[in-house]
């Protein structure tokens, strides 16, 4: 090899290609089992959807729940993954998460920076299948001090805009609840304050918030954990290329600032790209409701382009397959000052009290409250064939100020510019809405007068609204009227933001075994090649039985890709 060859070649032990959860927790724990690390990110910043996302995790047995004395037979939560998943039911790749998914907070608690709260008292989405709990099974990243990341936080991804407050993110549960309460509430209200003065103070200090929540903090505490255990970070460093040496991956060709680069991995390479919610081509070929690939709107990062799938291809990898390639979830499409246009993820505010959702017949076609995931995949079953799947949400006066609608924040947030660009739609009647939004308007009417009636009595007789612990949980436990998720709407003006198909991210994914090494056509692992995240196959086979079935998997079986890179046992001390 010549001198130059010498100077642009790169050697290392592992080489992960992505900067998510998935990425960075591998990349932590080969660098804490002693291994040289780098991680090539194709972006300027590194964090991946994991910035954007709210941090949970899905992981039963969890020593955050243990320690709070929630302590339950393995076979519960194996038996509730059975009754959800069915026939898509992996029992190996089940068995390892749910044995090796504790053991993972546990190493990340003691040998990181990263730190966790409990979300015991957070149900699992389905209550009345066989197994579910109503807590107990999940953790979030704890709020981390971004002045730990040094200069380096501003190479962290932000939160994403449309879904923080001036780019300030809100922690889930009690800091959320005193910012939906600050109108209402002197304690809230002193909360809020302190809070926003703090984020400001920050923006003026350092160009950003330093206070990180959700998974703004799970990225940054992994990052400074890499850095911290001298994982070598590569941004806007693409990967193009797989490298195989005797049948076994052993490095990649990167374009990087400084030119091409070739990184020789001894002990292989981990494929954590994000999966392909932005591919065109790949969401053509899977999505029934996309036929030009185009009619599917992820709330996931633009770079997120199935370029771990494709380089996983090239070297004998295969897709899995299943009913449901996405994790669904309803997104609202926000215009942008500078003409773009965001793609806001409804998570949170379908279950509170006074929101319906219709199509243009007028018709509510599901339960509200449900999870975001079941939510799309009741609008794609009432949506008649050759039709755009759209829908719209609903609720009066009292609820956009109370609860906000999508982007629109409540009081004392102005509604003019959602207004303006078109984004929020307002009638001071249902059948003026109805007009706006080319809803059939005496159909409308009718529904809401059947769902006021039944608001009021507290029982949802259609859909079944409020019936489960993770509906009720979602709701308002202040609600005035009986049921948490309902109320009637019946305070004009109304309101309406329209919402079509998306999703937080892919599932469908590269084939793995339970140490997430990538298979072949004949279910053999490629040596060398690895892969976690959304670039692995979800072994929740495109079910979405629970808050945190994405970053939990992905976390632990970067965990065990990790261990099997390192020749090292998953539950052998470090």
């Amino acid at each position: 090899m010549d001198k130059q060859a010498q100077a642009n070649t790169l050697h290392c032990d592992l080489l992960v290609v992505g900067s998510g959860a998935g990425g960075l927790a591998t990349a932590v724990t080969a660098a804490r089992l002693g291994l040289k690390v780098v991680v090539a990110e194709k972006e300027a910043e590194f964090g991946g959807t994991t910035a954007w996302s709210g941090g949970w995790l899905w992981v039963p047995r969890n020593p955050l729940a243990i320690a709070a004395g929630i302590e339950e037979d393995p076979a519960q939560p194996r038996q509730y993954l059975h009754s959800e998943l069915g026939e898509d039911f992996d029992a190996a790749l089940a068995d390892a998460y749910l044995s090796h998914a504790p053991r993972m907070v546990d190493f990340f608690q003691r040998h990181s920076l990263l730190r966790f709260i409990d979300g015991n008292l957070i149900p699992d989405f389905h209550g009345h299948s066989a197994g579910a709990a109503t807590g107990g099974r999940s953790v979030c990243a704890a709020p981390f001090d971004g002045r730990l990341l040094g200069a380096h936080i501003h190479s962290l991804k932000k939160p994403l805009d449309v879904i923080s407050l001036w780019g300030m993110g809100i922690a889930s549960g009690v800091e959320l609840r005193h910012f939906l309460n600050a109108s209402r509430s002197l304690t809230s209200f002193a909360y809020v304050t302190r809070r926003v003065l703090a984020y400001w103070r920050d923006c003026l200090l350092h160009g950003r918030g330093m206070r990180l929540v959700n998974g703004n903090a799970l990225a940054a505490a992994l990052g400074a954990s890499a850095l911290q255990t001298g994982v070598e970070l590569r941004l806007s460093s693409p990967v193009h290329q797989l490298l195989r040496e005797q049948d076994k991956v052993s490095g990649a060709l990167l374009d990087t600032p400084d030119g091409p680069l070739t990184v020789v991995a001894k002990r292989g390479v981990v494929l954590a790209c994000g999966g392909f919610p932005h591919d065109v081509a790949r969401k053509r070929q899977l999505l029934t409701h996309a036929p030009t690939g185009q009619e599917h709107w992820s709330a996931a990062p633009a770079s997120n382009t199935g370029d771990g799938l494709r380089l996983g291809e090239t070297v004998g990898g295969v897709m899995g397959e299943m009913e449901s390639p996405m994790a669904l979830a309803p997104v609202s499409l926000v215009p942008r000052a500078d003409g773009s246009t965001a793609h806001f993820p409804h998570l949170i505010e379908r279950a509170k009290p006074g929101l319906i959702a219709v199509t243009a017949n007028g018709q509510r076609f599901c339960n509200e409250a449900d999870s975001y995931h079941d939510f799309v995949s009741a609008l794609l079953r009432a949506t008649p064939a050759g039709q755009l799947a759209e829908a719209w949400l609903l609720a009066d006066h009292r609820f956009v100020r109370r609860y906000g609608l999508g982007a629109v924040k409540p009081a004392p947030m102005p509604l003019g510019r959602w207004l303006r660009s078109g984004y929020l739609q307002r009638g001071n009647t249902l059948q003026e809405l109805a007009r706006r939004c080319g809803i059939n308007p005496v159909a409308l009417e009718q529904q809401v007068a059947r769902y006021n009636q039944q608001a009021a009595a507290g029982q949802d007789n259609d859909f079944a609204k409020g019936d489960t612990p993770y509906n009720r949980v979602q709701g308002d436990k202040d609600n005035a009227w009986p049921n948490p998720c309902m109320a009637p709407l019946q305070h004009g003006p109304f309101y309406a933001v329209k919402i079509v198909p998306g999703s937080l991210g892919s599932f469908a994914g590269l084939a793995t075994n339970a140490s997430a090494q990538v298979l072949d056509e004949q279910d053999q692992p490629i040596a060398g090649l690895y892969a976690v995240g959304n670039d692995m196959h979800s072994m929740m086979g495109g079910h979405y039985p629970s808050g945190g079935i994405t970053l939990g998997p992905a976390m632990t079986f970067g965990y065990l890709a990790a261990h099997h890179a390192a020749g090292r046992q998953p539950d052998a001390n470090v």
